[in-house]
Parts: structure tokens; C-alpha cells; sequence
């Protein structure tokens, strides 16, 4: 191309749309297609560190030199962005709080466990302003002490740190958590096109907040939990105390807690509204170059110290801001408050008469005095009946305040680290915590041959064996690593009475396998994997393969006293696209629904479409249904469910809600019957590709092997002990 060529073509090299947001996507050109990206996360090419062990790395860090120099940041204010009342406490709890508090029990995402808070869509959330400010003021530490110290424990750790600095006895602290590389696309956070749209958008009564869209729990898009102007920016404390109940239960906190937390992160720090909002520039994913990667940049006016623009409310919540004390309950409790709005036009609650020393010194001038400010959150605190007896004991009780806040605050940050056993270094506390989900060990010293034989002799069928292991495997979810097989709490409640388990048919096949596991010394949990495995090696010897699936025993049985069932009660499968089923009709499609359940259980697309094949032609399908077994050899582990949904001697028509018929073109006759999600291996460009590996007459033996490799990885995905 010569130059005048290149004039012709715009005078651009590179291809528009190839390294930005420029052009249409696929999704934007056919929003119907089913979009795998969820899937696709598990890619290990974004990470520049694959070939370290962070969790062998961080055994070695130096954690006494850490907290000296975390200690000695709180007190090192910089010009650039000078710290209030000369301590960054305040700033380092509010990230390490934003860090974890996106946490939702639902479906365990969000969370500090990934350090996602250096990535969009939450390094920009407006929530989140000027947090940019508190990673980069850590980023000296970050650097001395390198891959020993992932960002993800580091943004944790700080609020602890800034906390103990402020005079609290916290509770204890675990390393651990590894670094992601990307943004988490496949987190949900909202169907809203704005910033801060009304919380109308995600409930289906704002007035009734139990109606607000699940999984989601903050009540607006882009925030961690409620708008601290109360409901919609209006003030009203009573129904702004519905909403944090309802979004602190979703983020696995209850009444206690959420008045602990809420007092205690009002304990120390303050607000920032003294200035104009609207000169405040883009957002960190929206900023310029110049910026290097900061945001809410104000290079109209000072935008620093007591001229700091972030919530837009403007002011302290205690007398000693930067103390570890009961203040906060003292100013609340005892005070009357008004409404009044901040110079940034905020909403905010002012005392309406205070002692002079009772107010809090300027962030920048301790000779000047000013109101300390409550949100719509914290009369809530006051106002509301429950949360209001909660605080007065607290208020009597300084020391039960303390205890409760440091294990909450723990709980806050620690919630998505999954069992007590994966926790790191010398401040890991050794209590057990009921939210940990503890399991004991279980043993190892049994025969595993002669237990293996019992359970072929006990008549159980290969489909009871596998849907069984299955439905005990299928609740782990890699988000918060809570759930799978070891523990066998499919036998405790709640799970032994959810629908997607088939009570009557898991009771009968348990009642079988109990026995066997008191005989032989096992666990009942290693006794429903191992059933599963076997049901798996006699299916593919059916075929013509012998196989044997990998088996690693030492999973333990919790006990109901073990178990919070309440917290378990989220985690429900409402469908099970590898056993086709679904409880209900939901807005959301089958398929993506079987797209959400195998992300959370760690698998690739590939993966998934080797485990439904498989699950199809092992009769596994909930209550005994047809759909989708696309053979007549069921209880063989062969690729007839491939072959079968690609071969066009069928057509495919529909019959009903999520019903369709496979019909011979020469006869008309109806062969089988499908849904949607057997369907989507066939219509799916991308699935289709991967289910004509297997439809091809040489896949036979890959197909067994791979369907038992992806098995093998379901039942041990809780397995931390054998990483």
C-alpha cells in the first residue's frame, strides 16, 4: 500500500477495533449467542507468573518486617496525597473493607481472595473513588517484598494493620490468597447501563428488599453495599435499615455482626465532600495517559486533605478519628441529629447541639474543631429497634464490642479463603469457625480395593453411584471454595432435602453406602466418591475400556454441629444442566445457567461438554427423564450422544417449553427427546466444535479418558490437601 493507499483507507496501519473498545463485538452483533467468555477465565497466558508456587512463596515472607513497614506507612503522610489527621488508617480500612465487602453468599464472588480490586469494573466503581490512591501508597511495600506478598493479601492486610496501629486487638490474619490477572468478567454485578441507576432497577419492590435481584447484594450498581444517603439518596433511616439488613445477610453477615462492622468502620476515619464533585475527572479505566492509571483526578481546584472529594459527605464519625475506642456509640446514642447536606450537596446527619471537645479536630489543622457527621446507615444504627439494642450493649460493653467487630472484620476479609486449612502464616487463628466449614480428617489406612468391591456387590446401579458422587462434588464452587464432596454434608441438612438431590432416591442409595463406610473404617464421603468412580470404570468397561479413575482418600465427615445449614441454604442448585434439570422456569436460559454452575465448579467449556455427553449416556438425568440420552446403550460410556446430536439424518423441532424432539427425516418418527441444554452442543459454534471431537469414530477411547480425567477434577476440587 503506498501512501496514497493509506490516505484512502483513513490514514490508520492497524486494523480499528483489534486492541480496544472500537468496533462491534460478537455479543453486539448477535446478543442471543450464548457467550462462553465465563468459561474461557481459567486460561493461565494472563498470568506472567505460572511458574511460582505463591502459596510455597509466601511461607517465606518476612511477616514481622511486613508489619513494621505497614505500621510505619500508616504515619508517613505524603504530599501527593496527604493523610488525614496524619494517618492513613482510615484510607487502608476502607480499601481493605471495599476489597473483601463485594462479597455475596449467593454464589461466593466477589471477596478480597483475588486482589480484583486492582481491575475493572471495581478499580473504577464510584464507591470505590480514590481507593487508586491507597494501592499506589502501598505500592513501595508491594515492591520490596515482591511475589513472597501477593496484591491480594496485601490489600487485605493493610485495614488489619492500620487497625492493631489504632489500638485494636484484632483478631488474627491468614496469607494465602493469589493473584488474578484479569478482570473477573464472569462476575454479574447488574443489568444497569448507569452509575448509581435507582435501586427501582434490581428489586422487584424497593420498599420489600428481600425482592432484590439475586445473586446481586448491594442495592445500586457500582456500590459495596448501601447508598449511604439512604434508599435512592433519600434519607429515611428506618427503610435504609431494611436494606442493610437484607444486604448484610447477602453478604453472610448477621444483625450483630452488621452493627459490629458498621460501628467499627466508623470507629476511626472520615468522609470526604469538602468540594465540588463535578471537578472531578474520569474514573481510573476512563482517565488519560498522564494519569498513570489513577482517577477522580481534580486539576481544577485543591483535591487534596480537607479538600477532598470522594462520597461527597464531608466529615468524622467519632471524636479521636484515628483511635480504637467506643466513640462511635457515644456520639450516636447520645446526641440528637439533623439533616443537613455537605458542601458537596451531599445528605449527611449533624448533631444538633455538641460540646466543643466532643467535635473532631479539621484533617489538616488540629487547632479547628468541626462537626462530626452520621450517614442515613448509621442512624439506622440508632433508629432501627434491633439494631438499636444491638448498639446499646455494645455501648455498655466496650470490650464485647471490640471481640465482636475484630471477628467480624476477620470474617469480612477471610470469607472467600475457603477452609481453616488453606490459611498461611504466624497470625492464622487456631479456633474453628462455623462459617470456615470445618470437616475432620478422615482416615486413609483402609483397603480401598476390598471397600470397592463391597460397593460393586451392594446392587447399587451405575447411575445411582454417579448421580450420587455428583450431586455430593457439583456444590463446590471455585468463587469462594465452599461446597464438594469432602465433609458428605449431602447427607445433612439442608442438602438432604433439596429437590436437585432427589430425597427419596439419595436416602435409599445413602442407607446403601452407610454400612459399608461403618464396616470399613472409610468415611461415608470417600465411600459416595469411590461409588462414583467405580460406576464410571463399569460404565467405560461396558464400552470396551478398562479404566481406572483416580482415587485419593482421606475426606472426613462434618457434623450437623459443623454445618451453618442457614448459609448453606444459598447455595441450592436451582438447575443442574449435567443432570438435565431445572426447578423452574427462570429469565435466564438452561444453558446459561449450566454455563454459571461449571464456572463456579473451576471447569472449561471443554470440560463441561465432555461431563454432559458423558452424565447423558449414563442415565443420570434427574427423576429418570429421557431428554438428551441419545442412545440405546445407557450405562456405557460412549460418544453416542455425540454422534447422534450431529448427525443430520435427525432434525430437531420444538414441542413445548424447552422441549424439543430428535426425528428421522426418512420415517418422521420421533427418535428422542432434548432441551435446550442438550441442543447448544450442537447449535453453539463453539461447543459444536468441541462435541464433533468426540462425534468422530476415533474419539472413543479419548472421550473415556477425558470424561474421566474432568471427573476426576469435580470430585477432588475441595481436596486442598492434596495441591
Amino acid at each position: 500500500m503506498d501512501g496514497n493507499d493509506q490516505g484512502r483507507a483513513g490514514g490508520c496501519p492497524v486494523m480499528h477495533g483489534s486492541n480496544s473498545a472500537v468496533g462491534r463485538t460478537v455479543m453486539e452483533w448477535w446478543p442471543k449467542a450464548l457467550n462462553l467468555d465465563i468459561l474461557h477465565q481459567h486460561d493461565t497466558k494472563t498470568n506472567p507468573l505460572k511458574d511460582i508456587d505463591y502459596r510455597a512463596e509466601v511461607r517465606a515472607l518476612d511477616f514481622e518486617g511486613l508489619k513494621r513497614d505497614l505500621t510505619d506507612l500508616m504515619t508517613q503522610s505524603q504530599d501527593w496525597w496527604p493523610a488525614d489527621y496524619g494517618h492513613y488508617g482510615g484510607l487502608m480500612i476502607r480499601m481493605s473493607w471495599h476489597a473483601a465487602g463485594s462479597y455475596r453468599l449467593a454464589d461466593g464472588r466477589g471477596g478480597a481472595g483475588t486482589g480484583s480490586l486492582r481491575f475493572a469494573p471495581l478499580n473504577s466503581w464510584p464507591d470505590n473513588a480514590n481507593l487508586d490512591k491507597a494501592k499506589r501508597l502501598l505500592w513501595p511495600i508491594k515492591k520490596k517484598y515482591g511475589n513472597k506478598l501477593s496484591w491480594a493479601d496485601l490489600l487485605a492486610l493493610a485495614g488489619t494493620i492500620a487497625y492493631d496501629s489504632m489500638g485494636l486487638k484484632t483478631y488474627g490474619f491468614a496469607f494465602g490468597r493469589e493473584d488474578i490477572w484479569h478482570p473477573e468478567k464472569d462476575v454479574y454485578w447488574g443489568s444497569e447501563r448507569e452509575w448509581l441507576a435507582p435501586s427501582d432497577n434490581r428489586y422487584a419492590n424497593v420498599d420489600e428488599p428481600a425482592t432484590m435481584e439475586n445473586p446481586l447484594a448491594a442495592v445500586q450498581m457500582g456500590l459495596i453495599y448501601v447508598n449511604p444517603e439512604g434508599v435512592n439518596g433519600n434519607p429515611d433511616p428506618l427503610k435504609t435499615a431494611l436494606q442493610v439488613r437484607e444486604t448484610f445477610a447477602r453478604m453472610a453477615m448477621d444483625d450483630e455482626e452488621t452493627v459490629a462492622l458498621t460501628a467499627g468502620g466508623h470507629t476511626v476515619g472520615k468522609c470526604h465532600g469538602n468540594g465540588r464533585a463535578e471537578n472531578l475527572g474520569p474514573a481510573p479505566e476512563g482517565a488519560g495517559p498522564e494519569e498513570q492509571g489513577l482517577g477522580w483526578m481534580n486539576h481544577v481546584t485543591r483535591a487534596v486533605g480537607r479538600d477532598t472529594v470522594t462520597s461527597g459527605i464531608e466529615g468524622a464519625w467519632t471524636t479521636n478519628p484515628t483511635k480504637w475506642d467506643n466513640g462511635y456509640f457515644h456520639l450516636l446514642l447520645n446526641h440528637e441529629w439533623e439533616l443537613k447536606k455537605s458542601p458537596a450537596g451531599a445528605w449527611q446527619w449533624e448533631p444538633v447541639d455538641i460540646k466543643e471537645e466532643d467535635k473532631p479536630v479539621d484533617p489538616e489543622d488540629p487547632s479547628i474543631r468541626v462537626n462530626p457527621i452520621m450517614t442515613d446507615a448509621d442512624m439506622a444504627m440508632k433508629m432501627d429497634p434491633t439494631y438499636r439494642e444491638i448498639a446499646e450493649r455494645y455501648h455498655r460493653n466496650p470490650e464485647e464490642f471490640s471481640d465482636a467487630f475484630a471477628r467480624a472484620w476477620f470474617k469480612l476479609t477471610h470469607r472467600d479463603m475457603g477452609p481453616k486449612d488453606r490459611y498461611i502464616g504466624p497470625w492464622a487463628p487456631a479456633e474453628d469457625l462455623i462459617w470456615q466449614d470445618p470437616v475432620p480428617k478422615g482416615r486413609s489406612d483402609y483397603d480401598v480395593a476390598a471397600l470397592k468391591a463391597k460397593i460393586a456387590a451392594s446392587g447399587l446401579s451405575i447411575a445411582d453411584m454417579v448421580a450420587t458422587a455428583w450431586d455430593s462434588a457439583r456444590t463446590f464452587r471455585g468463587s469462594d471454595l465452599r461446597g464438594g464432596a469432602n465433609g458428605a454434608r449431602i447427607r445433612l441438612a439442608p442438602q438432604k432435602d433439596w429437590e436437585g438431590n432427589e430425597p427419596a432416591r439419595l436416602q435409599r442409595v445413602l442407607s446403601t453406602l452407610e454400612p459399608i463406610a461403618a464396616d470399613s473404617g472409610a468415611s461415608l464421603a470417600d465411600v459416595i466418591v469411590l461409588a462414583g468412580n467405580l460406576g464410571v470404570e463399569q460404565a467405560a468397561k461396558a464400552a470396551g475400556f478398562e479404566i481406572e479413575v483416580p482415587f485419593a482418600p482421606g475426606r472426613g465427615d462434618a457434623t450437623e454441629a459443623m454445618t451453618d445449614a442457614a448459609s448453606f441454604d444459598p447455595m441450592e442448585p436451582l438447575a443442574d444442566g449435567f443432570r438435565n434439570w431445572q426447578k423452574k422456569d427462570y429469565v435466564v436460559t438452561p444453558e446459561e445457567m449450566l454455563l454459571d454452575r461449571s464456572q463456579l465448579m473451576g471447569l472449561t467449556a471443554h470440560e463441561m461438554t465432555c461431563l454432559v455427553g458423558g452424565m447423558r449416556v449414563l442415565g443420570t438425568n434427574h427423576g429418570g427423564t429421557r431428554h438428551g440420552v441419545f442412545t440405546d446403550r445407557e450405562g456405557q460410556l460412549t460418544t453416542d450422544f455425540f454422534a447422534n446430536l450431529t448427525d443430520m439424518a435427525y432434525k430437531w423441532q420444538p414441542k413445548g417449553q424447552n422441549l424439543y424432539e430428535i426425528v428421522d427425516r426418512k420415517t418422521g418418527q420421533a427418535k428422542w427427546t432434548a432441551t435446550r441444554v442438550d441442543l447448544v452442543f450442537g447449535s453453539n459454534a463453539v461447543l459444536r466444535a468441541y462435541a464433533e471431537v468426540y462425534a468422530q469414530d476415533d474419539a472413543q477411547e479419548r472421550f473415556v479418558k477425558d470424561f474421566a480425567a474432568a471427573w476426576t477434577k469435580v470430585m477432588n476440587a475441595d481436596r486442598f490437601d492434596l495441591g
